[in-house]
């Protein structure tokens, strides 16, 4: 007699076949652009939008799981956490990568975790601050997207509305337009990636007010994501532009050109592009950095003086003075 009766339940089936669908797993080793260590847990608690779908975090900051559309390899969840001294470990579900493939895997994580920015001149300059010292550790590195597409759009929705509508609609945006990676579930945001411009540009504005209901921004979305798509606006170049290709007073030019992105929207972006000369003063840093320091207000302007001498990191330092807390060093 068998003793394991027939799995004839299609849940069931669907379960059983991401509990045996295949792993693989690589390593990457724990060190900056310019050879300076990389704290993780810091990384992964870096800012709230590492919350949004296509990404997940740990509530204790142990790891992080991120949807990528990988080139040539379609959409992958991967899972990242501490792996050996001085080295990160990538999982992910489905079948491995070719060896040539691979390394694009390891580039994009790289990439998300922005690794692949030099941060010694900032830690140069830390380090003999006694406020920030600390962050000189490994601290610093921004949690973002893999495109400024996608940058872009979620910090349109963080505009003018609670954290929880800007979840919603992301989560919407990507459980109805996001590619499916594999061991995904049938709904729901999780395990689908960040939608192209094609897609969100083929939608309409039925959809960004009825299912999104993104409000106003749904123009804004649909907008930006037809120019992306038709080529007129190319987001990317903003992207990979050094400092001697575009000043950040250039890069900041072409973000505020965008429908729906004002002064606030602009620091964010520039922020996960690397572009650290920014202080994002809102309705929540300026009363942190003010409770901080231990008067009921602040003007901007002293905010801006505090972090001068930090040149071109000036909005990072502000940021990593405002977030220490956010991780137990314990």
């Amino acid at each position: 007699m068998n003793p394991v009766p027939p799995v004839t339940n299609a849940r069931t089936l669907a379960i059983l076949a991401v509990i045996f669908m295949p792993m693989w797993s690589a390593e990457f080793p724990l060190i900056g652009a310019g050879g300076e260590p990389v704290d993780l847990r810091r990384t992964f608690f870096s800012h709230g939008v590492a919350e949004l779908p296509p990404m997940r975090v740990d509530p204790d900051a142990r790891w992080f799981e991120v949807t990528l559309a990988i080139e040539r390899a379609g959409a992958r969840t991967l899972h990242i956490e501490p792996g050996r001294n001085g080295f990160g470990l990538m999982t992910a579900r489905g079948r491995a990568p070719s060896s040539r493939a691979e390394p694009r895997f390891i580039a994009a994580v790289r990439h998300v975790l922005s690794m692949d920015t030099d941060l010694s001149g900032f830690y140069s300059i830390a380090a003999s601050d006694p406020e920030l010292a600390w962050a000189a550790k490994g601290a610093g590195r921004m949690i973002r997207s893999p495109t400024v597409f996608e940058e872009v759009v979620k910090t349109i929705c963080t505009t003018n509305c609670a954290w929880s509508a800007t979840t919603r609609m992301v989560s919407a945006l990507v459980e109805h337009l996001g590619d499916k990676a594999p061991g995904a579930p049938d709904s729901g945001p999780g395990g689908r990636a960040f939608p192209t411009p094609e897609a969100m540009a083929g939608s309409t504005e039925g959809f960004y007010r009825e299912v999104v209901r993104a409000g106003y921004r749904g123009r804004y979305l649909l907008e930006l994501s037809c120019s992306v798509a038709e080529g007129a606006v190319d987001l990317e170049a903003l992207g990979r532009a050094t400092q001697d290709d575009l000043s950040d007073t250039e890069v900041e030019a072409g973000l505020l050109a965008l429908p729906g992105v004002g002064p606030y929207a602009a620091a964010h972006v520039m922020m996960m592009l690397g572009r650290h000369s920014k202080l994002i003063l809102d309705s929540w840093t300026r009363p942190t950095y003010a409770k901080l320091v231990g008067r009921k207000a602040v003007k901007d302007s002293t905010i801006q003086r505090r972090f001068k001498p930090y040149g071109r990191y000036a909005g990072l330092a502000f940021w990593l003075f405002l977030t220490r807390g956010w991780v137990n060093e314990g």
